[in-house]
């Protein structure tokens, strides 16, 4: 799954990445390393501008909700629940179908965070000695410290409760897909835990690799068949992941001393 990531890369820096032609610098973002569902995240994605003198898609950097409220939805109070969309059934859930038919965007992170018990957490579960164990998180990213591009979702929300000139009229919101975690060893493994995401936890986001980019952010592409058959995960091999301190799990905690590599995990054993 993905509940958590960091996003702190610059918009001028992801427009040059993503090859961008429209962002508004009123909608800039600050760096966060701890975006957590319901927070405004950025969204790269392909569509026609508003008003233009031609209809062409055009690749921009948008704001968006990060939990997906669907079009036909009669409040917007589930979207914090819809972060994630499997990528084994995106294509026919009723919350996500249309979206992955219409509305696909890339969703630029640094990584993602996610959390092992400790195996003597476990044992202490077990034993009754402890109702809710502590996790050890971890920070997974690409090895060679590109930008995770993770496949995502984006649709339109009407509030009917306002006018259509209140700036809060319309809600954009998005999804992050997921895909099973990989078995295969890791580029760059800590020296004491894990050594595949799979043992991380079994679910991962979707990494789209560069050379899948414009095939998956194209409107015109609208076949389910042809859209499922970019959901494949990216080659093995490219991911690296690491402790990191425990403060990540409160979400009020936020500063790039939240990726800062720990020698071993702070919750005993975990292996």
């Amino acid at each position: 799954m993905c509940g958590r990531y960091a996003a702190s890369r610059r918009p001028e820096d992801l427009a040059g990445i993503f090859e961008v032609e429209k962002w508004e610098p009123e909608e800039t973002l600050e760096p966060d390393y701890n975006v957590a569902p319901t927070k405004e995240v950025y969204a790269v994605l392909d569509r026609p501008v508003k008003d233009a003198e031609t209809p062409r898609p055009v690749r921009q950097l948008r704001k968006l909700k990060w939990g997906l409220v669907p079009s036909w939805a009669k409040s917007p109070e589930g979207g914090a629940r819809m972060i994630n969309a499997r990528a084994e059934t995106v294509h026919e859930k009723p919350s996500y179908r249309r979206a992955f038919a219409a509305r696909r965007c890339i969703l630029p992170a640094d990584g993602y965070y996610e959390w092992v018990t400790g195996s003597q957490e476990r044992d202490l579960e077990v034993e009754g000695k402890k109702k809710r164990p502590r996790k050890q998180p971890y920070f997974v990213l690409p090895a060679d410290g590109s930008v995770f591009a993770m496949a995502g979702l984006y649709e339109f929300w009407r509030d009917r409760t306002l006018p259509d000139d209140h700036p809060q009229a319309w809600w954009v919101t998005c999804s992050v897909i997921t895909t099973e975690a990989e078995s295969t060893p890791l580029a760059v493994a800590p020296a004491e835990g894990p050594h595949s995401l799979a043992e991380i936890h079994p679910r991962m986001p979707l990494m789209l690799t560069a050379d899948r980019w414009d095939a998956w952010l194209d409107p015109s592409r609208t076949d389910v068949e042809d859209l499922r058959s970019l959901l494949v995960p990216p080659p093995a091999g490219l991911m690296r992941a690491y402790p990191v301190s425990t403060a990540v799990s409160n979400v009020r905690n936020n500063g790039a001393d939240l990726l800062k590599e720990l020698e071993g995990p702070e919750v005993g054993t975990l292996f």
